[in-house]
């Protein structure tokens, strides 16, 4: 019998604990009190703010990507117009140099016909 008493008092025991996590429990704040409201509100603007906050931190880095980008473009477009610059240069001394060959060719040939021209 004695087992079964212990058995009787550790049930007893679990329902009073039980009753007392229940009355825990209805004495809580309700959702309807101003006090949780009041808190709620307050997380509420907490959680507005950090959002944005964020928003401004996102904003601020779509900003700087966009600068960085302008900025690689219009490097882009130094390097091109450097690259094109280079391309006619190379291009005027190509042909000042077709020139000034073809310039000796005709003064060659020139020299040539007329020594010929004293033979004859």
């Amino acid at each position: 019998m004695k087992h079964l008493n212990e058995f009787a008092d550790r049930r007893k025991a679990a329902a009073e604990a039980k009753q007392l996590l229940l009355k825990k429990f209805e004495k809580a704040p309700k959702p309807t009190d101003p006090e949780v409201q009041a808190k709620r509100a307050e997380r509420e603007a907490i959680a507005a703010a950090r959002a944005a906050r964020q928003a401004e931190r996102e904003r601020a880095r779509q900003e700087e990507r966009d600068r960085k980008l302008a900025e690689a473009a219009a490097v882009a477009e130094a390097a091109e117009a450097a690259a094109k610059a280079q391309q006619a240069e190379s291009s005027n001394r190509i042909a000042r140099v077709i020139a000034d060959e073809a310039e000796r060719k005709a003064e060659r040939d020139r020299r040539y016909a007329a020594r010929k021209a004293r033979q004859r």
